[in-house]
């Protein structure tokens, strides 16, 4: 039996982590996965690949792909210390994630939560390739992003 999109890329993600950055725990459902390191319970500082609604990036209809890092801790001041950890360290993880990469307001709830992430428009989900592609880009978040955020 094929598992579901989402857990196919949290169990991929869960594989191609290195080990030394941790212990990739993963909770996916039918429109993303959310993934954090060593603890059981999810924090709410994680990295996520999921399916937003595309009229919170060009107002038009259907979905996006978001794969990247969030911060959408109840307190905007730990959200605001991991964007600034970001930010001082964008010299580092820029060159190995890319321009496409925005670290900035959260999409569809800008005036709280922040994002470091990547958008994909109408990705073919049905791709039997896709899976992998969506594991490796978010192994690549948590393997960059992750040792700069816990110094």
């Amino acid at each position: 039996m094929e598992l579901p999109l989402f857990e196919q890329v949290g169990e991929l993600t869960r594989t191609l982590v290195g080990s030394e950055v941790g212990e990739v725990r993963f909770r996916s459902h039918r429109r993303g996965v959310k993934v954090w390191l060593d603890v059981d319970t999810p924090p709410r500082l994680h990295y996520e690949a999921q399916l937003v609604p595309r009229r919170h990036v060009d107002g038009l209809d259907g979905a996006v792909l978001e794969i990247g890092f969030h911060a959408e801790d109840g307190d905007m001041a730990v959200n605001d210390a991991a964007m600034t950890s970001l930010a001082s360290a964008e010299i580092t993880w820029r060159p190995e994630l890319g321009d496409e990469v925005v670290a900035g307001p959260f999409l569809g709830r800008p005036e709280d939560w922040r994002r470091c992430s990547e958008l994909w428009v109408d990705p073919d989900l049905d791709d039997e390739e896709v899976a992998f592609e969506i594991a490796s880009r978010l192994a690549d978040y948590i393997n960059v992003l992750h040792p700069l955020l816990a110094d």
